[in-house]
């Protein structure tokens, strides 16, 4: 059974994709599409803040995009150098809170350690957030995409916590989506399931697969990564079969296979 995932691949140096490779434990044919583009702004802004660890209180990264920007802040030398040599053993003296394994994984990468990753979604982080944090205390900064929602930001600022966004990439429609959702139905013909990463993710993708799917649409399970997910497909007025308990390959694959073979749960 074919399985479509509308995400990026994951880094090429770092092996198949676990997304690809889970599925694949379950029999599943997974295809990978790229569904975004990203543009990343307003970094020598973030390397600036990034050197003033004295003035905030803590980091906050809920997508693995804004672990990238500071990625790129870094291929410069001199920035790295100062990271490495004091910036980031300044920063791990405060806490660095996150979303998910991936973007616990690329903290770690930089260095930082990262706490609340099994949170899962932009809501539960808030509340772990605000377990650990005092009112009035110095700013959180949040390097964030410019289509970030505002539950955290609303959450943190209801109880008095201070948070400093900054956008350090925009979000665009990936330039061969279109061209490469064709090839695949015409190709590999109508998917078992189609799975959705993030709520711009369905509104780029989802008009091009209703039409390609035609009649067939009723055939597919679609699978959603979170509830952020979930909710967009269902405001288009998609039923959702199945959401990933947390957003790990692991949990996705198995919700997918649970929708695909219910008789045998």
């Amino acid at each position: 059974m074919k399985v479509l995932l509308l995400k990026d691949p994951k880094d090429k140096d770092s092996g198949p994709d676990p997304y690809i490779k889970e599925l694949g434990s379950y029999n599943l044919e997974a295809t990978l599409i790229p569904v975004l583009s990203f543009e990343f702004i307003s970094l020598d802004s973030l390397f600036e803040k990034l050197s003033h660890p004295e003035c905030y209180g803590g980091l906050v990264f809920t997508s693995p995009r804004a672990l990238e920007s500071i990625k790129i802040c870094f291929k410069e030398k001199s920035k790295k150098e100062a990271w490495s040599k004091s910036l980031k053993q300044m920063w791990n003296m405060k806490p660095t809170y996150v979303v998910g394994k991936a973007t616990a994984s690329l903290v770690e990468e930089i260095g930082l350690i990262p706490q609340g990753e099994k949170s899962g979604n932009a809501e539960k982080l808030a509340e772990y957030i605000c377990s650990r944090e005092k009112p009035n205390s110095s700013a959180l900064l949040f390097p964030c995409g410019a289509l970030k929602r505002e539950v955290l930001p609303t959450a943190l600022r209801e109880k008095g916590i201070p948070l400093e966004s900054l956008t350090v990439y925009q979000t665009a429609q990936h330039p061969d989506l279109q061209e490469s959702l064709s090839s695949y139905f015409s190709q590999q013909g109508i998917p078992a399931s189609v799975v959705f990463f993030s709520p711009s993710g369905v509104k780029f993708c989802l008009q091009h697969i209703q039409k390609l799917s035609g009649d067939l649409i009723n055939q597919i399970k679609f699978a959603a990564i979170g509830p952020t997910t979930a909710q967009a497909l269902e405001a288009a007025g998609i039923p959702v079969s199945c959401t990933a308990g947390s957003p790990t390959p692991q949990d996705l694959a198995a919700a997918i296979h649970r929708a695909l073979h219910p008789q045998n749960c």
